[in-house]
């Protein structure tokens, strides 16, 4: 089964699930979806597995995020299969968040969108020197999903509001500081750490993986949203993206030169969408609550022209020079914003 998009396998005790598209940095098919999916509930009934282990095959990163490319070919084909796709991904992420048994992530390499929803709703995150995290959608006209709203306002001050609208890649330290993640393990110690997981007795507890983990945890370094925290929470604590563009305007230093210039980037009406999912995010009392609001959103992008420019830009033609539409976040009608909010149907969780 060497030749599969997912691997699966039990050594010892563990179950383990091996994303295996490395040289499409492990991003998500509809088809992996479903055999993680199956995975999953299979170990969770096995009393001979005592944690689930989750990691990417290649040296390049974890998971990439969803196949923006085949979500973009359904939407263009009405298809159907880009609905199905995030209703299953969904589903996996809220799977996840209450899976029964210790479910470790090895967020080795680069963890983003998709990735992050198969990481960062575990009960056991690791990061490793090597880890670039992010949820960049908004670069490509899309809005964080995988129920980023719930995880990102959690984050410390508005540091997670900083990374749903830049989408600006993040280190180790940054993640665990924005818990996204809970320990760094050097990359060269991962299939030790696999190995004694194996090891561990059938009905371990996260007490039991917690010390294990521990073992190989190294100090993460400066997080550099920490050091720029105070800015970022001054700047971003509005509840639009005019304020937060005009705070920005104001303030001293390279770190907001460069997050206005990012933002500037972004497709305006992708950033404000963000900001309103992720507010009410923070007002939100679950999960599920939230990833609902993500899949009605979703679904509506199926008629978002930026949605379409922006992957056209950033995987079709690789321009890096997407025409947003409209071009300024001044000219996007709050209107349009709420179109974007209709309820997905049927529910994502009954």
């Amino acid at each position: 089964m060497q030749d599969s998009e997912v691997i699966i396998e039990r050594r010892g005790t563990a179950g383990i699930i091996r994303l295996n598209r490395p040289r499409a940095l492990n991003s998500l098919t509809l088809a992996m979806i479903r055999t993680i999916t199956e995975a999953l509930d299979g170990f969770a009934r096995d009393a001979e597995v005592a944690t689930v282990v989750a990691t990417g095959e290649g040296e390049r990163g974890f998971c990439a995020g969803g196949d923006i490319r085949a979500l973009h070919e359904s939407a263009r084909a009405g298809d159907g299969l880009a609905g199905t796709f995030w209703r299953e991904e969904f589903r996996l992420n809220h799977m996840i968040a209450v899976y029964p048994k210790p479910y470790v992530a090895l967020m080795d390499g680069i963890t983003m969108g998709g990735g992050v929803g198969l990481s960062s709703h575990g009960r056991h995150r690791i990061v490793t020197e090597r880890t670039r995290l992010a949820m960049p959608e908004t670069g490509i006209g899309y809005v964080p999903d995988v129920g980023a709203t719930w995880l990102l306002p959690k984050a410390p001050g508005e540091a997670g509001t900083w990374l749903g609208l830049t989408g600006l890649d993040i280190a180790a330290a940054d993640a665990i500081y924005a818990h996204l993640a809970d320990l760094q393990i050097a990359s060269s110690r991962l299939a030790e750490v696999i190995e004694t997981l194996s090891g561990l007795p059938r009905g371990s507890s996260s007490g039991d993986v917690d010390g294990v983990l521990q073992v190989y945890a190294e100090p993460p370094g400066e997080s550099r949203l920490r050091h720029n925290s105070t800015m970022i929470d001054r700047a971003f604590r509005f509840d639009s993206v005019e304020e937060i563009l005009a705070a920005l305007a104001g303030e001293d230093g390279e770190f907001a030169a460069e997050t206005r210039r990012v933002l500037l980037t972004r497709s305006p009406t992708s950033l404000k969408l963000a900001l309103q999912l992720l507010r009410a995010g923070r007002r939100s009392g679950s999960l599920a609550e939230c990833l609902g609001r993500e899949l009605g959103a979703c679904l509506q992008m199926l008629d978002n022209p930026d949605f379409f420019e922006g992957i056209r830009a950033a995987v079709i033609d690789k321009d890096r020079n997407p025409k947003w539409s409209p071009a300024s976040v001044e000219a996007v009608k709050a209107q349009t914003v709420e179109n974007f909010l209709k309820p997905a149907e049927p529910p994502l969780l009954l």
